[in-house]
């Protein structure tokens, strides 16, 4: 016991205390030690106080002797202990069987119960004991004249005592706690039965009336004798307040039965997977007990993967296994105080023995736990408050929960947090349960229905569960069936297994903002998700909504997904949560607030996109915009994307997609052709983002179209017909841009004509047909004139680069001169960029080498600072044929190389085209022939797909020019006069640079 064996009482000779511990009152700490501690003051107290309550006082390390006999047996297996074999056997002191002196223990009962005088006055026990021979000068006198004093006095005190102590070994507390009360008020100073009232009292639960009865009687011995309660009492109220489970068991004869408690549920039969959290699990227990939460959304398998790792660490406990369903999400979850009297009961308490009180039955639990070796297993726990009276301490025994809350209040626990399962476990899950050979026979159909299940263990149960019962059934009709996403929730379902089910649950346990930011990214559909999304559809501020998105992981219905490259941490919704959530708000809320929810959304991202576009104007003619109402996005936000928009485009690219098909379908077609059309440059809509693009622009052109917005419609063709030419798909696009031009010629829109005709114009430039080109782009020029500098300069500087082919020199420059100026007037950076780099062509097509490479390289310069990775390295190859030109190969190698690399990664066919051609003129200048046949080769390769005559001809005459090298004067003959002839038709600078 804490605080060590206090000192003895030093009386002098004359009665009086000596200085050192004069006075001093027996707290309970400094009680610490029972035995000893009675041993310690024997000096000064009669040899009956021994026995308080009908028993030695104990040796508080091994525990109470008695505290077995209130241990019964109990259904299941049963386990004989020695007790020279168990940490409590050893135990020092009378046998408590033999309290009465002599006989048994029923008999000395009855014996002393005949032979006492209830009614009469009563010492305290055995005439040397108690206060007296502690009690100041004259006050023994006065004490025992007030107790009647006598022989038979002494006998009648002695026989009740000794009757209360053979009564409460047997264990009728209950029937005794009156008398007692009665015998305490009329001797207040008796310690012995005050002892044995307080152990009553504790065993009926009445711990906090145990311990008042204690502190009553230290009053009135300070008051009437002048002394402080003795050791044993003192040691006695330290037992009880610390919950000593051996106060509550009679004395136990030379075996014990003691109960060994098997409760796990069974293992799944079909358990799958899990390797890692298995065998991490299984260390974790048998290395160190101690508490493991396992952590998961409903149907995650926490249940069993927990059983599964309880019976596989069973054996390491042989004193028993504990279980509980909690029930932690359901509308009656389990007590605690319920569930610590099935604990009880199951480890031998008598029922009658079971305290009221929740507090005193965890204490009891954590006695009879301690120094045994027992798995507790605490399924579907709600959270913190409903276990931690379950939970048992020191190095013996374990604890494993189970909860969709990760239980963060919990201390000095170790956690295990379940995600879905991999793609093979959850296909192998599906064999054991379907079978083998249906699943290879549709292994493809078997994933995807795994897939649709979400990978989530209790989906692909009752997946494989319905086709285990349908054995005609195809794994294709299951899987068309699932892909519906408003039936797939009704179709995994079979007997009272319901994913809905787990999933309402989840959603009951929420608060109500929580429940509220659930179902409207349900609604929204977006995959994955920063905290502001949840602001706008909310209308919560954003550190609110932050609070929000926390509470939502807790409760295991949101996963944490990453920490973005900007530092945001984002979080995405599991698929069929987010199908149940979209339920809920359709079943819950009215659909004109789900549209204003996901209409704030789309002006959140509106309103970043205006600030993008206001930041780094676009080169190209923009579309006219309404006012927008203001959103209520933070200016933090603002500045984060602003400072780099490329990347948090990128970054929420996924989400965008997915927000605006959402909208397009919920009807708010002008938010979303608004977004589709904004002039973003590369940071979304931008070069080679094509899915997305297509994503977008397909959903907002059906939902123009369905709304009968004709210039909505009108808008979508356009954005459509510049989509198909970064695609490199020209014919498609130069259709597309036709009937967009027709279309708004009959609107009378000039600013739509005017970027239907400038697409139309590069796509001609791109074909070859040159003066084509010039007649669209001049007539786009004229049309927009009033359409501001950069929807001027932008058709000029197209123009000026046809000039630049045909090689009309003077005109070109003049052109390019007039775009720039413009531009700079417009504060378009991008749109400087890409006029500087056509001037570093027309210098180089000039012969004007240096002052091409320095345009080049700043608008370079420009394309980096912008954050232009593909524009950029457009300027870095334009530099670097500038450094060929001059001779300079090796300089130009390694960077044209980078160029390649890019072109790839951003899937552009035109740059690769361009990029390998451009390398094989190196490696020809350099004589390293076979290089140089491989690029022009690769390049030749990528023409062919595309409709592009003029580049086809450029790399036909290098390729002339490396035959010729080779000595294969024929062959260069013919790819020359083949060239030089395309040339002529197309009106290109080269036919009079090789007829010169």
């Amino acid at each position: 016991m804490a605080g060590g064996v206090p000192p003895a009482r030093a009386d002098r000779g004359d009665g009086h205390r000596s200085a050192g511990p004069a006075r001093r009152r027996q707290t309970p700490d400094a009680a610490g030690g029972a035995a000893a501690g009675a041993r310690a003051h024997r000096a000064d107290a009669a040899p009956d106080r021994h026995h308080l309550a009908g028993r030695p006082a104990g040796n508080r390390q091994g525990g109470h002797p008695d505290l077995r006999q209130v241990v019964t047996p109990v259904p299941g297996p049963v386990r004989r202990r020695r007790r020279d074999r168990h940490p409590r056997a050893r135990l020092p002191g009378p046998d408590p069987r033999r309290i009465a002196g002599r006989g048994p223990l029923r008999p000395a009962a009855d014996r002393v119960a005949a032979g006492a005088d209830a009614g009469g006055d009563l010492r305290p026990a055995r005439r040397g004991a108690g206060p007296v021979a502690r009690a100041r000068p004259g006050r023994a006198a006065q004490f025992a004249a007030g107790r009647g004093g006598g022989p038979a006095g002494a006998a009648a005190a002695d026989a009740t005592e000794e009757r209360m102590a053979a009564e409460l070994a047997l264990g009728r507390h209950g029937r005794l706690v009156a008398e007692l009360a009665a015998l305490v008020g009329r001797h207040p100073v008796n310690e012995r039965l005050r002892g044995q009232y307080m152990t009553a009292l504790y065993r009926l639960g009445r711990q906090s009336d145990a311990l008042a009865s204690f502190r009553d009687g230290r009053r009135v011995l300070v008051e009437e004798l002048g002394v402080d309660p003795g050791p044993e009492l003192a040691a006695l109220y330290h037992a009880i307040l610390r919950g000593d489970p051996g106060l509550l068991a009679p004395p136990s004869g030379q075996e014990t039965r003691v109960a060994v408690p098997a409760q796990l549920p069974l293992a799944p039969a079909d358990f799958t997977g899990r390797v890692l959290q298995t065998s991490e699990l299984v260390a974790a227990l048998t290395a160190e007990p101690g508490i493991q939460v396992i952590a998961g959304r409903g149907g995650s398998g926490k249940s069993a993967l927990a059983a599964q790792v309880a019976h596989l660490v069973a054996a390491e406990f042989p004193d028993g296994q504990l279980y509980a369903e909690l029930r932690g999400l359901s509308e009656t979850p389990a007590e605690a105080g319920e569930v610590l009297g099935r604990f009880l009961t199951a480890l031998g308490v008598a029922p009658a023995a079971v305290p009221a009180g929740i507090e005193e039955r965890a204490e009891l639990y954590r006695g009879l736990l301690a120094g045994r070796r027992v798995l507790v297993l605490l399924d579907d726990a709600a959270g913190e408050r409903q276990v931690r009276p379950l939970l048992v301490g020191g190095s013996g025994c374990a604890v494993l929960i189970t909860s969709r809350n990760r239980l963060g209040g919990l201390a000095g626990v170790s956690r295990t947090d379940l995600d879905v399962l991999d793609p093979a476990e959850a296909v192998d899950l599906l064999v054991r349960i379907v079978g083998a050979d249906r699943v290879s026979a549709e292994e493809p159909v078997a994933r995807e229905i795994a897939e649709l299940c979400g990978r989530l263990p209790l989906a692909i149960r009752i997946a494989g569960a319905r086709l285990a019962t349908r054995r005609r059934w195809p794994l294709r009709l299951l899987a068309d069936r699932l892909t519906d996403e408003r039936r797939r929730l009704d179709e995994l379902s079979i007997a009272d297994l319901e994913v809905r089910a787990g999933f309402e649950l989840s959603y009951r346990g929420l608060d109500a903002g929580a429940r509220l930011a659930l179902r409207r990214l349900g609604h929204l559909g977006v995959p994955e998700f920063a905290p502001w999304i949840v602001a706008w559809l909310t209308g919560a501020p954003e550190a609110e909504a932050e609070d929000t998105v926390e509470r939502l992981v807790d409760a295991q219905v949101v996963d944490f997904s990453r920490v973005d490259d900007l530092g945001t941490p984002r979080y995405r919704v599991h698929d069929l949560v987010r199908i149940y959530g979209r339920e809920r708000a359709e079943a819950e809320e009215p659909a004109e607030e789900l549209a204003a929810a996901v209409g704030r959304v789309l002006g959140g991202w509106l309103t970043l996109a205006d600030q993008v576009a206001a930041d780094a104007p676009s080169d190209e003619i923009g579309w006219p915009r309404p006012a927008m109402p203001p959103s209520a996005v933070p200016p933090e936000l603002v500045a984060r994307v602003l400072a780099a928009p490329h990347d948090w485009f990128e970054v929420e690219r996924p989400a965008l997609v997915a927000g605006l098909e959402r909208a397009a379908a919920l009807g708010l077609h002008e938010l979303v052709c608004q977004f589709a059309s904004a002039r973003l440059g590369p940071s979304f809509l931008g070069v080679n983002r094509f899915e997305s693009r297509e994503r977008i622009n397909r959903a907002a052109l059906a939902a123009a179209r369905h709304a009968g917005d004709r210039h909505g419609a009108a808008t979508m063709l356009a954005e459509l017909g510049l989509l198909r030419y970064d695609q490199d798909r020209f014919p498609e696009a130069h259709r597309v841009l036709d009937e967009a031009l027709g279309a708004f010629r009959e609107l009378g829109d000039a600013r739509g004509q005017a970027v239907a005709l400038s697409g139309l114009g590069v796509i001609c430039r791109e074909a070859g047909r040159l003066v084509e080109a010039l007649h669209f782009l001049d007539e786009a020029a004229r049309l927009n004139e009033l359409g501001g500098d950069a929807g001027t300069a932008y058709p000029r500087r197209l123009a000026a680069s046809v000039r630049l082919e045909r090689g009309d020199f003077p005109a070109a420059w003049s052109g390019l001169e007039e775009s720039l100026a413009a531009y700079r007037r417009a504060g378009s950076r991008r749109g400087e960029g890409v006029t500087l780099r056509t001037m570093s062509l027309w210098h180089r097509a000039t012969g004007q080498y240096g002052p091409a490479i320095e345009t080049a390289e700043a608008a370079r310069v420009i394309f980096g600072r912008l954050g232009d990775k593909l524009m950029e390295a457009y300027s870095v190859r334009a530099w670097a044929k500038a450094q060929l030109r001059q001779g300079n190969t090796e300089q130009a190698l390694a960077p044209l190389e980078g160029v390649l690399s890019v072109c790839q990664a951003m899937g552009d066919r035109w740059g690769l085209g361009v990029t390998l051609r451009t390398l094989g003129e190196l490696h020809l200048a350099g004589g390293q022939l076979r290089d140089a046949a491989a690029c022009l080769t690769a390049a030749m390769e990528v023409w062919e797909g595309m409709d592009a005559p003029l580049w086809r001809a450029r790399t036909e005459r290098d390729l002339a020019l490396l035959h010729e090298a080779r000595g294969e004067a024929d062959i260069a003959a013919a790819l020359r006069e083949r060239a030089t002839k395309v040339f002529h038709d197309h009106g290109a600078r080269e036919y009079g640079e090789l007829t010169r």
